[in-house]
């Protein structure tokens, strides 16, 4: 009989950087099958990357979501559709509903969604890089920094995209069909993350029947890149604990 462990493809949904998962991050993963995208630009609605998603998908019939922050929303969003195939699901730093209750924050983040040119480069990514780092980046497997994450936005995502992105973070709840969710479900939570905070996980572990909560010591929101090795590790246990066939799965 085959196993979810062998015949499962790790399907890896990018952060808000839009950016697929480097070949040093999926590494760990050895040999099992594996399926990572880009975001695509511009989009404005979590529905709508969730389609995107779920078109990617669409060939494959024994899947595992596994979404990083802005990513886990993402296949949060397709896992309350209940799609033929998904096994379990990964949520790694994420939310089922922005984090952010301060209005005046909210209205901040609406109105730097809007800069462009210099003003994008040189305030909003350094503001959100801010937002994002920890007192532990630098311990990580490959060390990071404030700078690193700004070169990675500077790289990969296009001022409109992060706008738009801005805008779907705003809009998405998913809190109350979070009963939808009928897979095991890992959240992966950072020991230390200001941008998301420490209620996010708490609704989501409530809210999601088969969820259980890991929380890596000394990481912060950008684990994904920080700690790959501890990331993984946290990843295939989970796996492993599924049940090991589809037949055990459905009884």
């Amino acid at each position: 009989m085959r196993t979810s462990e062998k015949t499962s493809t790790l399907v890896f949904i990018p952060c808000f950087s839009g950016a697929p998962w480097s070949a040093e991050q999926l590494a760990p993963y050895g040999d099992a099958p594996k399926r990572t995208l880009r975001l695509p630009e511009g989009v404005d609605d979590i529905e709508r990357y969730a389609d995107h998603v779920e078109s990617a998908v669409a060939d494959l019939d024994d899947f595992v979501l596994v979404g990083d922050s802005f990513g886990a929303n993402i296949a949060l969003a397709l896992a309350t559709r209940r799609p033929r195939g998904l096994r379990a699901l990964v949520l790694s730093g994420g939310f089922a509903a922005n984090p952010v209750d301060s209005k005046p924050w909210k209205a901040l983040m609406r109105a730097i969604g809007k800069d462009r040119g210099p003003l994008y480069r040189q305030l909003t990514l350094r503001a959100h890089a801010h937002r994002l780092a920890s007192p532990f980046d630098g311990e990580g497997q490959v060390p990071w920094s404030e700078a690193r994450s700004r070169e990675l936005f500077l790289a990969n995502t296009p001022a409109a995209s992060f706008g738009a992105r801005v805008q779907a973070s705003l809009t998405a709840d998913y809190v109350d069909v979070l009963g939808r969710v009928q897979v095991p479900t890992l959240l992966l939570t950072p020991s230390h993350d200001v941008l998301i905070g420490e209620n996010a996980s708490k609704i989501m572990l409530a809210g999601i029947p088969d969820a259980r909560e890991v929380v890596l010591p000394r990481t912060g929101h950008m684990f994904r890149f920080s700690h790959p090795a501890g990331y993984a590790t946290a990843v295939k246990d989970f796996l492993a604990a599924l049940p090991s066939t589809r037949q055990d799965a459905d009884a």
